[in-house]
């Protein structure tokens, strides 16, 4: 019995000697857990800070990537319409100058078209009027005959038809003709010019001698050799003329 109940004792010593280190990692894990449960907390409360942050972060980068992307959207169609202004500008100017040059040339064809019909016009005018030079003047010689056959008949005998009516009949047949030559003269724009007594004119006249006169006027004609025909006033002949100079 002795031997039975020291047996006991010594499983129960070595009992207790065995549940003492479990009983002490025991306590040092409650230990443990109590000295960490702090750190693990602060961890866990951080983590849930940290995964609300991204939580609350993400929607204002959201917010802040989509006005981004608008605008890129925008500079990109700034861009294109600022790349599309000059092209648009180049066309215009392109245009304009187009528009111009077409004007420049209607205007300059207006412009030859108007020289040429006024030239045209002017060509067929003076045409018209000056047609009949040569025939007038191959008719300037018969005027003048005609002016010498008068001049030659004395003034006393151009009126007498009593004594001498042959030559006064032939005088005033040579003065109806050269009346009607000088009225079909004058109907076609051919006038007779020449007057002693009239300035002379270097355009007009052509001097033949110079002569001193005490009773004409210096500068001016004192005798006609040979009359002046003018026709729509362009000089056909010019009058042979003498010139009274000063004495």
């Amino acid at each position: 019995m002795a031997f039975r109940s020291n047996s006991l004792r010594f499983v129960r010593v070595l009992t207790n000697e065995l549940a003492a280190p479990s009983r002490r990692c025991s306590s040092s894990l409650v230990s443990a857990q109590r000295s960490f449960a702090p750190l693990s907390n602060n961890y866990f409360l951080s983590a849930n800070e940290s995964v609300r942050f991204r939580k609350f972060s993400t929607k204002p980068e959201e917010k802040e990537s989509a006005p981004t992307e608008e605008a890129d959207a925008e500079e990109t169609a700034t861009e294109e319409s600022a790349e599309a202004a000059p092209a648009e500008e180049s066309k215009e100017a392109q245009l304009e100058k187009e528009i111009k040059d077409l004007k420049d040339s209607l205007l300059r064809s207006l412009a030859e078209q108007e020289n040429t019909r006024r030239i045209a016009s002017r060509d067929v005018a003076s045409a018209k009027q000056f047609a009949i030079t040569s025939f007038a003047k191959s008719l300037l010689d018969t005027s003048d005959n005609l002016s010498r056959a008068l001049d030659a008949v004395p003034e006393e005998l151009r009126h007498d038809h009593e004594n001498h009516p042959v030559l006064a009949n032939l005088y005033e047949g040579i003065s109806m003709t050269n009346e009607g030559l000088d009225k079909a003269f004058a109907k076609n724009g051919l006038k007779k010019f020449g007057v002693v007594g009239e300035k002379f004119d270097p355009n007009m006249h052509e001097a033949l001698f110079e002569y001193p006169d005490p009773k004409g006027e210096a500068g001016c004609i004192g005798q006609v050799m040979k009359v002046g025909f003018m026709l729509n006033e362009r000089v056909v002949r010019p009058a042979e003329v003498g010139v009274v100079k000063s004495a």
